[in-house]
């Protein structure tokens, strides 16, 4: 008698129990994700409202450049000090305090209309913004496990981006010109508090990575830090004065709102597929390409397109200039031990911070001497110089032997985000990388 082969259960029940895993770890978390969600609509709303706030009130655009720029200053700032800071005081204090005070701030802008008080208090906002990111990626860790990592980290990357991207359709709510949308950004601010508040989730150790230098980084894989500051440079000016370049050209607040949405999905519309290209082919060829593709996109935009064109634009930017850092750190990875890894993206983070700083200083510094298309032409160039120095790097050295696995990440991150690669963590869920864990204080203390 013929017998049938029976299905291999372990096989088929493999696929339902990442399911299942991943259900499970969204359940615990989903409070979080909520707050995180509302925080962005918030974060979205108000850079982009302070944009267009400060062109009615006549500010200059290299004023307004500056402006911007100074949240970037205080984010770095604020990714270097709140990881410490969370550790003596604790998540939940500190997340209170952070959300409390760039709630206020947002209502300070509406009180002090003047350049140089924006720009102190886009310090503070920046500052307390990073120490928000560090509590809630240290949750998101705490939450995770080999086998949810991951798909956490990109359930993540969508929440941000998708927060981002629905707070630019907040502009139409109100007038910029008066003082309701700050209210809106301020009270969403300050309820993205309540999850994590009433949250009865454990207070997360923060695995503090051993210290590695940028220059170990820099002599490991150069493209990888010099690419993460030019990356940090193109996203700070498309997100810091896209929407002065939006003014300038004369669209509408509508049309505004849409331009800037545009930005922001694209980005995150090909993490994945340039990605999954990446880790089967030479990643610095894969810079490249990218790379020039924005740079196409962008002297299309300096060539004054209108309506959809121009949406079409400003999206194929977003989507080609946002998966460059990403690129970036995992080519670093590349070439890095496996220990270090998470120490040497902490690195590329602050990198990636600073380019992010110049990035809105410089672009509304060339579109004072050229006009509105200087926006694209100076993101053309950046584009233009990753391409370069990524083809120069293919000349000097072999592709990696071994490479390391791609994995998105949002435009703005803190420091802890590396911790949510899953290559970071073993089959036991040990991390790879060396610690110098610092016991959290838990909110009872």
């Amino acid at each position: 008698m013929s017998t049938s082969a029976s299905p291999d259960l372990s096989t088929t029940s493999a696929p339902r129990s990442s399911i299942l895993a991943l259900g499970h770890a969204v359940g615990a978390i989903w409070a979080l994700l909520v707050g995180i969600a509302l925080l962005m609509l918030g974060t979205g709303l108000q850079g982009s409202l302070l944009g267009l706030r400060a062109s009615i009130e006549g500010f200059s655009t290299t004023t307004v450049g500056i402006v911007m720029s100074s949240y970037y200053l205080g984010y770095l700032l604020g990714s270097l000090r709140a990881p410490r800071l969370v550790s003596a005081v604790g998540h939940i204090r500190v997340f209170a305090a952070f959300a409390s005070i760039a709630s206020s701030t947002v209502l300070l802008h509406s009180l002090v209309v003047e350049p140089l008080g924006w720009t102190l208090i886009r310090i503070v906002s920046g500052f307390c913004m990073a120490g928000l990111f560090v509590v809630a990626e240290s949750w998101l860790n705490e939450g995770a496990t080999n086998e949810t990592r991951g798909s956490l980290l990109s359930i993540y990357m969508v929440v941000v981006y998708g927060g981002m991207g629905a707070g630019q359709l907040l502009l139409n709510v109100a007038d910029p010109g008066g003082f309701e949308l700050f209210i809106i950004t301020s009270v969403l601010v300050s309820v993205a508090l309540v999850p994590a508040a009433l949250s009865v989730r454990s207070a997360p150790v923060i695995p503090t990575p051993t210290d590695v230098d940028l220059r170990e980084v820099f002599h490991a894989a150069p493209l990888g830090v010099i690419g993460s500051v030019l990356a940090g440079t193109a996203s700070g000016a498309l997100f810091g004065v896209g929407v002065v370049y939006a003014q300038l050209a004369g669209l509408s607040l509508a049309k505004t709102s849409v331009f800037m949405l545009a930005a922001i999905l694209g980005g995150a519309a090909l993490q994945w597929p340039v990605g999954m290209a990446s880790d089967r082919v030479d990643r610095r060829l894969v810079i490249v390409v990218v790379a020039l593709a924005a740079a196409g996109a962008c002297l299309a935009g300096a060539m004054g397109p209108h309506g959809v064109a121009l949406l079409v634009v400003v999206g194929a930017l977003g989507a080609l200039s946002m998966p460059l850092y990403p690129l970036c750190n995992a080519h670093a990875n590349d070439y890095i031990d496996a220990d270090r890894r998470v120490g040497a993206g902490s690195r590329l983070v602050l990198a990636n911070g600073l380019g992010a700083i110049a990035g809105p200083f410089l672009a509304s510094w060339s579109m004072d001497a050229v006009g509105e298309a200087g926006f694209f032409w100076f993101l053309a160039a950046l584009h233009v110089l990753i391409a370069a120095y990524a083809a120069y790097r293919i000349t000097r050295r072999s592709a990696a032997a071994d490479p390391a696995h791609y994995h998105p990440y949002p435009a703005r991150s803190s420091v802890v985000v590396s911790t949510l690669d899953p290559e970071a963590w073993d089959e036991e869920d040990h991390p790879r990388f060396d610690t110098e864990q610092v016991p959290v204080v838990s909110v009872d203390d």
